[in-house]
């Protein structure tokens, strides 16, 4: 429910290659959230149905007030990009409710650049990653999911990946044998978070894809 691809500032596989170790791995769909881009959907639109696998398409978006970083939220299930530069956090998860889509508070306890003030999201927004692999410590991950079930929101699970090596350290079960379906199941909660820690090590695949993407970019 939250992989970065070549197409963000610090991705370093291909959508197929996401798409192609998911499968790997047992999974029966991604979500590609690309940082405020949805350069990877073509791509991974054409990967998935070569290799009948489910794929949301989605977009994690950097939210700024008054030029500073106030955190970021995953919209799920949209049909076109969206831009937040110059939008406040309504405005965005506006539009991605305007597109159909699902609006989910990334990351909320990120150890490092957490999501500040998360309760002023409430009534916006309609849930909170619960669990994230990679940006959130044990401890994070303890208030995300305590977070998620005091105000009653929908909860997603993701590795967060920025690599191949991490995708499927963190996902989601549903009864559901279709992306129609399973979105009706992510709506009513009737998902399971399942997940482990990425560890420390995964935030140099990051680093790499920002040196990859000052020298090559798709």
């Amino acid at each position: 429910m939250h992989c970065h691809s070549w197409y963000s500032n610090d991705g370093n596989a291909s959508p197929e290659a996401l798409i192609l170790a998911a499968k790997r791995k047992g999974l029966d769909g991604i979500a590609i959230t690309d940082h405020n881009t949805t350069k990877a959907w073509p791509e991974a639109i054409s990967a998935s149905k070569k290799h009948g696998f489910n794929l949301i398409l989605g977009q994690e978006l950097k939210i700024k007030e008054n030029g500073k970083t106030i955190g970021e939220i995953l919209g799920y299930f949209t049909q076109q990009e969206i831009n937040p530069k110059g939008k406040t956090a309504k405005q965005v998860v506006d539009e991605i409710h305007s597109q159909g889509g699902i609006a989910i508070l990334a990351h909320p306890f990120n150890w490092k650049k957490p999501f500040h003030n998360p309760q002023s999201m409430k009534g916006l927004v309609d849930g909170s990653e619960a669990f994230n692999a990679r940006s959130q410590t044990k401890d994070g991950n303890k208030k995300a999911e305590q977070f998620a079930q005091d105000n009653n929101f929908i909860f997603t699970a993701g590795s967060d990946c920025h690599s191949t090596f991490e995708i499927g350290n963190a996902y989601l079960e549903s009864p559901a044998t279709n992306l129609q379906d399973f979105k009706r199941d992510l709506l009513n909660k009737r998902v399971k978070v399942v997940g482990k820690q990425s560890g420390w090590i995964v935030q140099i695949f990051a680093f790499t894809g920002k040196v990859r993407n000052l020298f090559w970019k798709p």
